[in-house]
């Protein structure tokens, strides 16, 4: 049984009020993982700018971007 249905299957074990506790724990762990990667997409926004930016996108044009027709 994987985690997801294992974790089904105690809830429907649990009492009505029980179970609106564990409803708002799961929306509290939503909420808050969705704040974290917020938080990290704020934190590292521009990191890649100037020339260290520009540096990077070079490196990309020149070495990623690139059909190797045999590779395929």
């Amino acid at each position: 049984m994987s985690t997801l249905e294992l974790i089904v299957s105690d809830l429907k074990t649990l009492p009505p009020p029980k179970l609106e506790e564990a409803a708002a724990l799961i929306h509290n762990l939503k909420e808050s993982s969705h704040a974290e990667r917020t938080d990290a997409l704020r934190r590292t926004a521009g990191v890649w700018s100037g020339p260290r930016g520009a540096a990077i996108e070079k490196a990309i044009e020149e070495g990623c971007e690139k059909i190797d027709e045999r590779g395929w």
